[in-house]
């Protein structure tokens, strides 16, 4: 991957409640706190993102398709969809793109069912329980060149 990366941030269902959602879960920063983040951390390194979060796992699909024809890279917290949504694996694997899967909780030390990831062998890596941290981890290595 180039220095300078081009990438996709998507966030799937219920990340729009970021900050209120079960705080206690999932952290008090809001998704425009990530993209606020994310936004100085790519300006320090010149890299490109577009971000984008959807309730709704056609618009999310929609998005990843149109990602090829720009990006180097996608950054996806796939929310709920993570464990159910074949379809959104589909749609990563078919962009030959490296995917870095997030989640601000640990799901491997949560229920049973969120330890599932369909995205498993269709992502570069995955980061888990770091909160709002875990977005920059990701930046990072994708910067460091993900393949």
């Amino acid at each position: 991957m180039a220095d300078a990366p081009r990438v996709l941030v998507l966030h799937g269902p219920n990340l729009n409640l970021l900050g209120t959602r079960e705080p206690s879960i999932y952290g008090t920063a809001t998704l425009d706190d990530i993209h606020a983040e994310l936004g100085v951390l790519a300006k320090a390194r010149d890299a490109e993102l577009e971000f984008f979060q959807s309730n709704h796992e056609g618009a999310l699909v929609d998005r990843i398709q149109e990602a090829p024809s720009w990006a180097d890279a996608i950054l996806i917290n796939p929310g709920g969809l993570t464990h159910t949504s074949v379809v959104l694996r589909d749609a990563l694997a078919a962009t030959g793109l490296p995917v870095v899967e997030v989640h601000l909780s640990n799901v491997d030390e949560r229920e049973e069912w969120r330890r599932l990831s369909v995205l498993e062998d269709v992502r570069a890596h995955r980061i888990v329980g770091k909160g709002a941290d875990g977005y920059r981890e990701a930046l990072e290595f994708l910067q460091k060149g993900a393949a």
